[in-house]
């Protein structure tokens, strides 16, 4: 029984006039500080119906309550404070996370319904900067989270490989470029001829309507244009799957806007039919006004589609194709609006569905305090900054444990789970600066801590070389061990709050405090000490082991044996 539960049963014989349990248990709090209990009960709403003063009313409900799931009920004030059974429960725990192993804590929420995760989504022709690191390691996380809860889920890197900026590209390629150097370097290269068209473009306006009229022809189906875009794009998806192997992640499928090509000209007619878009100067329009939006141009004068034109395509065929309960896009808070346009369309072509798709915005990475710019050349190269965390990483291993085996390896889960750690330990709507030297450290709110963590605990195990099984009794009432199981029994709650609110943040924190009352743990209580309670302490340094992997690997960090 969960722990609010038991509080509930204690409590509603002696209110039922009163207070059903749904209230009884929205009241319970979860006092701050471990003097007043595991769980607490404020009396006030009963004032009225007791007439008494919530003190007295709190005094004589704990001469009736029924202590067996309980140390010890007090009544301090107008609240009423609940210390549960601290053999009972830790044997509770710890029983089941040995038993459920890497289960632990699933709970059916998604009742196998289908969840389209769209996110990465880097533009080819360019590398992958620092500034698709977000959406990567959240829209990742977010799709192992609904696993976790049973939801089939579909994750689409929806490639930014239409629109006018390969106009723009192939211009440049065209003008000043030379395919030689473009072939021994592809991407950077490429990246270096997108800027300077940029710069060239400022001194010469004339360039931008040659970069539109290039998309035209391309959008046209031009043989030219096609050959150059298909080379730019296959070059660009090598490139982007060395970063996405390093990091661990893979994608269900890779199609970006140019799949939606032929699928957009009947939902232009819908729009057309029922009468939802204007035809003003030759561009197609979708006036938002009753939603308080501005206008959507769909569709440009010289007969070119937009990002909005493609999205409603996109949407469309994932409905039609996966059948989805949430579509899923997580894209920049930059973005909101396009979204809040692209729902309200959806919406007035008759489809309640678009009500299931979510925007999950977050916050920008800035480095040193500056915006990164593709554009005006600003580029700090994801790969890049994932080698230099492994260097690093390398180095404290070096320092603290020059003899570990697969020192490299280690280096790598080490060095890459920090850049991502860092990332998602913060709520996603929040921007950050990144400094490699404050995310690369084995103290502190860190990856590395936790990982650390994780492996001290296994190097417990591993000098204990005995099997502990579930149907054993496992009995602890020491203080340190007793937080460290209340936090063992918050995993389940903790995992069901951050799939609801899309917030991988929320296990990020509850790893750092798992393992902060693991170690206090380790740092207090002679854990190997051989007498009547080594098995129970061990068996409780197995299920925090168990915990922190999987709570790691929900956000797509893994969890070294050694370090």
């Amino acid at each position: 029984m969960e722990d609010k539960q038991i509080v509930v049963a204690a409590l509603s014989p002696l209110v039922a006039e009163h207070l059903d349990e749904g209230k009884i248990s929205q009241l319970i709090e979860k006092p701050s500080n471990a003097e007043h209990g595991d769980l607490a009960f404020p009396v006030f709403q009963l004032a009225k119906a007791f007439r008494k003063a919530p003190n007295l009313i709190a005094q004589e409900l704990v001469e009736k309550i029924d202590g067996a799931h309980f140390d010890k009920v007090e009544a301090v004030g107008p609240y009423i404070n609940f210390f549960l059974n601290r053999k009972e429960k830790s044997n509770e725990i710890i029983s089941q996370v040995i038993k459920e192993d890497s289960h632990y804590g699933e709970v059916d929420l998604g009742h196998g319904g289908t969840v389209v995760l769209d996110y990465s989504s880097p533009n080819i022709a360019k590398p992958m900067s620092m500034g698709h690191l977000r959406s990567t390691v959240i829209g990742n996380s977010l799709d192992l989270m609904h696993q976790k809860m049973n939801y089939k889920t579909v994750s689409v890197n929806h490639l930014g490989d239409w629109g006018t900026q390969f106009g723009k590209l192939i211009v440049a390629y065209k003008g000043w470029g030379d395919e030689a150097t473009v072939r021994k370097d592809p991407v950077n290269e490429l990246v270096k001829l997108y800027v300077e068209f940029h710069e060239k473009s400022e001194e010469d306006p004339s360039l931008e309507d040659q970069g539109r009229a290039a998309f035209k022809k391309l959008e046209d189906g031009d043989p030219e244009m096609t050959e150059l875009w298909t080379w730019f794009k296959d070059e660009s998806i090598k490139e982007f799957e060395k970063v996405y192997d390093l990091m661990g992640i893979s994608f269900d499928h890779y199609t970006g806007e140019s799949f939606y090509n032929d699928k957009m000209e009947d939902k232009l007619q819908i729009l057309a039919d029922k009468g939802i878009s204007t035809v003003e100067n030759g561009a197609t329009l979708v006036y938002l006004d009753d939603e308080e939006l501005p206008p959507a141009l769909v569709k440009r004068s010289d007969g070119a589609t937009l990002y909005i034109t493609r999205d409603i395509a996109t949407a469309y065929y994932r409905k039609e194709t996966y059948n989805f309960v949430k579509s899923l896009y997580i894209v920049g808070n930059e973005q909101a609006n396009h979204f809040r346009q692209l729902k309200a369309i959806l919406k007035r072509m008759g489809n309640d569905w678009s009500d299931d798709m979510v925007h999950i915005a977050f916050g920008l990475i800035t480095l040193e305090g500056k915006k990164l710019s593709t554009r005006k050349g600003k580029i700090v190269l994801l790969e890049a900054v994932m080698n230099e965390a492994m260097e690093l990483a390398l180095e404290q291993i070096e320092a603290k444990n020059p003899d570990l085996e697969n020192k490299e390896e280690v280096a790598r889960q080490v060095g890459v789970g920090a850049v991502i750690f860092h990332d998602l330990k913060s709520d996603r709507m929040n921007s950050f600066d990144f400094k490699l030297s404050e995310v690369i450290q084995f103290e502190g709110e860190t990856g590395p801590y936790v990982q650390y963590t994780y492996a001290r605990a296994k190097s417990l195990l591993e000098k204990y070389g005995k099997e502990l099984k579930a149907d054993e009794i496992y009995e602890l009432t020491d203080e340190y061990a007793w937080a460290v199981i209340k936090k063992l029994a918050e995993y389940s709650d903790t995992l069901v709050a951050a799939t609801e609110k899309y917030e991988p943040s929320m296990i990020a924190r509850y790893v750092i405090q798992l393992a902060q009352a693991f170690n206090k743990y380790y740092g207090n209580v002679r854990l190997l000490n051989d007498d009547d309670q080594l098995a129970a302490r061990m068996a409780l340094v197995k299920a925090t082991s168990i915990v922190l992997k999987d709570g790691l690997s929900l956000l797509g960090v893994e969890a070294p044996e050694n370090m």
